[in-house]
């Protein structure tokens, strides 16, 4: 894993290689304290999200001088062990954060476990589940009996469709699970008739499908359906219920009930030092008004938005004390940070109590997954 991670490095990406003398002096007149050079790790070039961490990168470079080395790397894995091996001081993920902390998936061997990880700015983006205009689909607990897309090797996505189709009081074994090798395939077969449903963003590339002859239309979780959210909460307990206003088969003046999660986020390790977050989080914040238009996906950046809750994991000591300081956080967001990290000490006990189950019954490197995996439900009741 790590020969991988090194040869992904090589091609890493300069942002703002050079200082502009405008930047050197807002750094020195700034109360924002960054070190001049800072290394984060993030999605492959032309990404939407690596569009964005770029943006991030040059608003911190034009206000305050400070110039960002982004190391592009295909996985999560290859992310954030940039991160663990002191390469970089924080990564920018989707889910994958979610399923580090939870040592879940490509973190569940012996070599992950759960990771002791911290947000920093979470911006939201929504998701829901889309379906064609001719597939006479109307709703979630419609999609029984039809084909719903499996995204091999993506468990972000995979996990979110099957907490969409639990709010419809479905599983897997209700529909036909059409296996893909990635998101593009899934919505080629959306378009070409060899699927009924996909999960994806609503200002994402769905718009592809919009422009078919078929169209898209998009499958509501409605807010007001309590027990429908519940029953999805329990696979995606990052998703909350809002109400979106622009997106693919939404009307502005007619907003639909859908998912939101946070995408991407900054994350680092909970023993990062807690001024060098502050600092950080609060020069993201201030230089806004540089990198606001740089991207769709940018005013969600806001910091209102970005610094609240729920999350993938929980935030970092030192965001937090930069979000109440300017009065953004609440009792609520407080609340759900100290339950989540209650939730993952119990997490990483439960890990560090299958280590030792392991080692007595010599469980075998390529056993272990699914024997944490039963152990880690056992310890959280699930």
């Amino acid at each position: 894993m790590k020969n991988r991670f090194y040869k992904v490095t090589l091609f890493t990406t300069i942002v703002a290689v050079c200082l502009m003398n405008f930047g050197m002096a807002a750094a020195a007149d700034s109360d924002v304290k960054l070190p001049k050079m800072m290394h984060w790790s993030c999605y492959d070039v032309g990404a939407g999200a690596y569009i964005q961490t770029s943006a991030i990168a040059d608003g911190l470079l034009k206000k305050y001088g400070v110039k960002v080395r982004l190391m592009p790397t295909g996985s999560d894995t290859s992310r954030i062990l940039a991160m663990k091996t002191k390469r970089v001081e924080m990564t920018f993920l989707g889910n994958g954060a979610y399923f580090a902390s939870e040592g879940l998936y490509d973190f569940s061997t012996y070599e992950w476990g759960p990771q002791d990880l911290r947000c920093v700015i979470a911006p939201p983006a929504t998701h829901c589940l889309y379906t064609t205009n001719t597939s006479g689909v109307k709703d979630v607990k419609d999609l029984k009996g039809r084909r719903v897309a499996w995204v091999i090797g993506s468990p972000s996505l995979n996990v979110k469709t099957t907490g969409y189709l639990a709010f419809g009081n479905l599983t897997w074994d209700d529909v036909e699970k059409v296996e893909f090798a990635s998101f593009g395939a899934s919505l080629n077969g959306l378009i070409e008739g060899s699927v009924d449903a996909i999960g994806g963003t609503t200002k994402g590339g769905i718009i592809k499908a919009a422009a078919s002859p078929k169209g898209a239309h998009l499958l509501e979780l409605y807010a007001n359906d309590t027990e429908g959210w519940a029953r999805l909460k329990k696979h995606a307990p990052f998703l909350k219920a809002v109400k979106e206003s622009k997106g693919i088969d939404i009307e502005e003046n007619h907003p639909k009930d859908v998912a939101q999660q946070r995408f991407p986020m900054a994350i680092t390790y909970a023993d990062a030092d807690a001024d060098l977050i502050y600092n950080f989080l609060k020069g993201v914040h201030q230089s806004y008004d540089v990198y606001k238009n740089s991207h769709q996906n940018m005013p969600n950046w806001e910091i209102h938005l970005a610094g609240s809750t729920p999350a993938d994991v929980p935030f970092h000591e030192g965001a937090v004390r930069y979000l109440k300081e300017i009065g953004v956080w609440t009792a609520e967001d407080q609340a759900w940070n100290d339950a989540r990290l209650e939730h993952l000490k119990k997490v990483q006990a439960a890990w560090e109590n299958a280590l030792d189950k392991a080692q007595e019954q010599k469980i075998k490197s390529n056993d272990f997954p699914e024997f944490w995996v039963k152990e880690r439900a056992k310890a959280l009741g699930e």
